[in-house]
């Protein structure tokens, strides 16, 4: 039987004066942790996006557990997105979803 990996949400916000499109952002991820870890540590992290709102400027991504800490490194590595100046603050960790929102809950 085949054990699921456990999974771990992360609340970010994402500090600029611009929006952002939501495909560059997961992309300025990838190439953060790629840039910092390689391929073979981009392929263990196991990163997705779950949530965007431009308006808020909050993300949620999801990582497999064992890379929440180079995921947060990777995120802190994070000063530029295209031509705009961007500042990634982890506001939460969580093991599920609903446990991140109510963290997050205003």
């Amino acid at each position: 039987m085949l054990k699921r990996a456990k999974r771990r949400y992360l609340a970010l916000e994402i500090g600029c004066e611009e929006p952002i499109d939501s495909g560059e952002l997961m992309n300025a991820v990838w190439n953060a942790v790629m840039k910092l870890y390689g391929e073979y540590g981009a392929s263990q992290a196991g990163l997705s996006m779950i949530d965007y709102d431009p308006d808020k400027r909050r993300l949620v991504i999801r990582t497999a557990h064992t890379a929440v800490e180079m995921v947060r490194t990777a995120l802190a590595s994070i000063t530029r997105i295209g031509n705009k100046a961007v500042a990634i603050h982890v506001l939460a960790v969580s093991g599920t979803i609903k446990a991140l929102y109510k963290k997050i809950k205003p």
